[in-house]
This record gives structure tokens, C-alpha cells and sequence, in this order.
């Protein structure tokens, strides 16, 4: 694996993001915006989804890296729940549904795999050296 110098560099970041403003164009673009507190909460768990990977990234440490990456995995989860909503109170297609569950359960499944990657890591981190 190519050394990651920033975190904008890592793959699960550029996803979360993309997905996040997946998020926002459907609180501006549906009956959603109107909805205050479910838009506000949908877009706080998919936002916190790429804050926590950012977050966890520049503190330097594997440990504390791989606890924000657990934290950003359940706020995929967190997500993921709240489109069954979405989907429920009409404000996305069965169509639109699917395509963003299979993103965040990938998405999910790579946070997954990049904590395991972690923990078979023997260096703990820059603030360690």
C-alpha cells in the first residue's frame, strides 16, 4: 500500500464525501427540506462519516486512527438506517434507495477492511516515532 501523506488522499474518505453530498442533494431537492430535523440529522450522520476519518487521520496514532474509523463505520450504519426512512416517508424512489444502501454497505465494508488492515500493523503512529 502507497504511503498516505494526507487524508483527503485516502479511497474511504473521497467516498464518504461523495456520498455525503449525495445526502445534501436530496435535502435540497425533495419534500425533505422540509423536514428540518430528519435533514439535519441524515446530513450530520453522513458528514460525520468523512469528519471521523479526517479526524482520526491527522491525530497520528493508529490506535486513535482506528477508533474514529470504528466511529465513522457507525455512522455509516447510522445512515444507512435513516435511508429506510427516507424510502418510508417518500422522499427517495426504491430506485435511489438501493443504489445508496449498496454504496454505504461497500463503504462500510471498506472502513471494515482498512481497521483490519491497521491492526495487522506493527507502526503505531508519527506522534509514536
Amino acid at each position: 500500500m502507497a504511503t498516505i501523506k494526507r487524508f483527503e488522499d485516502l479511497e474511504i474518505w473521497q467516498e464518504a464525501r461523495k456520498l455525503a453530498k449525495e445526502i445534501h442533494q436530496i435535502t435540497v431537492n425533495t419534500p425533505l427540506k422540509s423536514d428540518f430535523r430528519f435533514q439535519q440529522q441524515i446530513k450530520a450522520s453522513s458528514g460525520s462519516i468523512m469528519d471521523n476519518i479526517a479526524e482520526g487521520f491527522e491525530r497520528d496514532g493508529n490506535a486513535e486512527f482506528k477508533q474514529y474509523l470504528a466511529i465513522a463505520k457507525g455512522s455509516s450504519g447510522e445512515t444507512r438506517s435513516q435511508l429506510y426512512r427516507l424510502l418510508d416517508y417518500g422522499y427517495i424512489s426504491e430506485k435511489q434507495f438501493f443504489e445508496l444502501k449498496i454504496q454505504y454497505e461497500s463503504l462500510s465494508g471498506k472502513i471494515h477492511s482498512f481497521i483490519t488492515y491497521l491492526n495487522k500493523q506493527e507502526f503505531k503512529g508519527n506522534k509514536f516515532r
